[in-house]
This record gives structure tokens, C-alpha cells and sequence, in this order.
């Protein structure tokens, strides 16, 4: 008798003569598959073309929420900077007005404007990385150095301010920590301008670039439907055509009176190429918003930027909840308090969490050549998901 072996692997399953075709399965990572932090996509493919996709996450989860119950209501605060590590302030934000509602906190005006300045200075920073760095894994290099441009612009009055390049530590319970430096408000108005010259770069390098626009347009893109199935927040959403945002629909901080100036950018289309320009728009609005901050501070008189708090600060017993418009979407802080210094339960709901579960719904039916262009444009964070 003779054997013979007509294939090997999935060409075994698939004889001469019998008309099927067989799934490959591709892990793309744990490694880095041009994004930022360690994500795992696990593919299933029938040719060129993904059928299933699943996100494994967890690669870099560190028990933040765990950690919150063993730390008082001054040192979550460090915990609570780190997870999206490009919108620092605004996650350490999120977390002082959970107390601050617990406490029945009011803050000083100074203080509530500052803040809203930084904030969308960290809102700047965060998008300037993701408008260089996706061009850049669609292969396009030269936009990265400018956004690094402008970013560094803005790093040097943060860090002047804070003493922190990435992980500031300046909010604190019932204001900041400190008031500024002398000039310091000019010289974020100069380094506003630049980064303002610098952003028809993107508009005539980027969104003017036949392939780019060839890689982006009607590619990857995520209904309303979906939208609201799964969670998602900010410009992702937006430009699938869900006009919302927190700083105009349930105001905090100063956005209450900046409503003339914020303009929520919202694209019907909801493919990568709408969701690059809702966060381009966004950048240009921020700073808009950041100059009507300068105003008001030049307008205010001098006063405190916190208050004095006691030396061991406890929360009253009960729960609240906060959510914030981080510069991603949606953060929510849900905190439990049992009368303690510490809180018993602070439960973290992070924008790119959601936001990345949405890929099980965008890669089946595309192309394995345009996952990378997909996988880029919903600019999420890896820490922010893992937590």
C-alpha cells in the first residue's frame, strides 16, 4: 500500500478536488503593531481579508483601582495620572472633583480657571501626538517632527508650572498646588501662537496628501449604532455622528461660561479620515479655548489657587460620581466612601476601554492592509484601557 501526503498544515484540510478553503488565525502582538503600549489582536482570516477580531487586553494592567483603596485622598492622585499617560492632568482632574463633590467642595475662581487652562493645554499635547503619529504609520514621517514641535512648546510652560514633563502632580483637593510663576501666562500665550502657526501643516501636509486621503477615506468605518452599543466617547464618536460632549452638554469647570468660544466638531462619515479631522478641528478649538482662559486670568485679581486643607482629610460616608471629557472621551469616576481617609471603592471608567472594543465591529470584512490605518485612527492609549 502506498501513502501519500497531499499537504501539510492548512493545505491538509484543503485537497485537490473538494472546494474548501481553510481560516488562518494571525496574532498581531503582544509586540508593539504600531501602536502605543503592548495590545494583542487576534485575527482570523480567509485570505486577505479578516472575518473575526478580537482585542486581548490586560498586557499591562497594574491594579490602579486596587491600589486607590490602600492610598489616602492626596496620594491616589499619583496613581490616577499614569494610566493615559498623554492627558495626565486631565486624569488627575477627573479624580480631585470626585472628592471635591464628595467634600461639597468649592474651589477658588482662579483655581477653576487655571484649571480649565490646563486642561485644554493637555488636550493639545494629547492630540498633537496622535495627529503625528498616525501619518506616520501610514508612512509618512515629516508630520511627527512638527507635532513634536509644537508639543514641546507647550511641555516647557507645563513643566515651568507643574516641575513634570508627563506625570505633572499639580491638582490637588480643593485647587492646585501651587500658583504660577511670574510671566507664565504670556509666555503660554506665545507658545499657544506657535503651536496655532503650526496646525495648516496638517491641514496641507496630511489632509491634503492624495494617499493619505486614499488610505483613510471610507475605510474603517464604525455606525452610530455601534457607537452607542459599545460606549464610545469623544472625537471617535463624534465622527460617526453622535454630537456629544460633556464641556457643552453638562458643563463643568469654567466651560460654562466659555460656551461662545467651544465648537464641538462632528462628522457624518464615522471612517478614519472623519475621526482624523474631528481631532485636528478639536486641537484648533482647544487652543481657541486656552486664549479665552488667558483673558479671564489677566482679568481676575490676585488670589489663592487652593484651600487649606486639614492634615488628615476624610471623605464623608456615601457615593458620587464624576465624569470628565478627557481629551480620548468619556473618564468616569465612581467613588464609595466609608468615612475614611482612604476610599473604599474608586471605580475608574476609562475612554480608550471602551472605545478599542469597537474594533470587533470595524475589522471583520476589511482588508489585513488597512487594519493598521484602522487600528491608528481610534487613538487610544494601552494604559488607559489596562488601567
Amino acid at each position: 500500500m502506498t501513502e501519500t501526503t497531499v499537504g501539510i498544515g492548512p493545505g491538509a484540510q484543503t485537497l485537490p478536488g473538494d472546494g474548501g478553503s481553510t481560516d488562518m488565525v494571525l496574532n498581531i502582538g503582544p509586540q508593539h503593531p504600531s501602536t502605543h503600549g503592548v495590545l494583542r489582536l487576534k485575527l482570523v482570516l480567509d485570505g486577505e481579508r479578516i472575518t473575526s477580531a478580537e482585542p486581548v487586553i490586560g498586557y499591562m494592567h497594574r491594579g490602579a483601582e486596587k491600589l486607590f483603596e490602600a492610598r489616602d485622598y492626596r496620594q491616589i492622585i499619583m496613581l490616577a495620572n499614569r494610566h493615559d499617560w498623554l492627558s495626565a492632568f486631565a486624569n488627575e482632574l477627573g479624580v480631585v472633583l470626585a472628592v471635591e463633590r464628595m467634600l461639597g467642595m468649592e474651589v477658588p475662581e482662579r483655581a477653576v480657571w487655571l484649571r480649565t487652562l490646563l486642561a485644554e493645554l493637555n488636550r493639545v499635547l494629547n492630540h498633537l501626538m496622535f495627529l503625528g503619529s498616525y501619518p506616520l504609520e501610514l508612512g509618512g514621517i515629516t508630520p511627527i517632527f512638527h507635532s513634536f514641535n509644537g508639543r514641546e512648546e507647550l511641555q516647557h510652560v507645563l513643566e515651568e508650572a507643574s516641575g513634570g514633563r508627563m506625570h505633572y502632580m499639580f491638582n490637588r483637593v480643593g485647587g492646585l498646588k501651587e500658583d504660577l510663576p511670574a510671566g507664565w501666562l504670556g509666555r503660554v500665550r506665545r507658545a499657544v501662537g506657535v503651536v496655532r502657526g503650526q496646525l495648516s501643516v496638517f491641514e496641507d501636509l496630511v489632509l491634503g496628501n492624495e494617499i493619505f486621503r486614499g488610505r483613510t477615506a471610507g475605510v474603517g468605518v464604525l455606525s452610530r449604532e455601534h457607537v452607542h452599543a459599545y460606549g464610545v466617547s469623544g472625537p471617535i464618536a463624534r465622527a460617526s455622528g453622535v454630537d456629544f460632549d460633556l464641556r457643552r452638554d453638562e458643563p463643568y469647570l469654567a466651560y460654562g461660561e466659555l460656551r461662545d468660544v467651544l465648537k464641538v466638531s462632528v462628522r457624518e462619515e464615522g471612517d478614519c479620515l472623519a475621526r482624523f479631522e474631528c481631532l485636528l478641528e478639536q486641537t484648533a478649538n482647544a487652543l481657541d479655548l486656552a486664549d479665552a482662559c488667558l483673558d479671564r486670568l489677566a482679568e481676575l485679581p490676585a488670589g489663592p489657587v487652593n484651600l487649606r486643607l486639614p492634615k488628615v482629610l476624610k471623605a464623608p460616608e456615601g457615593e458620587t460620581y464624576a465624569w470628565t471629557e478627557n481629551p480620548l472621551g468619556l473618564n468616569g469616576y465612581y467613588l464609595v466612601s466609608r468615612g475614611e481617609k482612604t476610599p473604599w471603592r474608586l471605580k475608574l471608567r476609562s475612554a480608550s476601554f471602551n472605545n478599542v472594543q469597537a474594533l470587533t465591529e470595524l475589522l471583520p470584512g476589511t482588508l489585513v492592509a488597512d487594519m493598521v490605518a484602522i487600528l491608528g485612527s481610534m487613538f487610544f492609549v494601552v494604559g488607559d484601557i489596562d488601567k
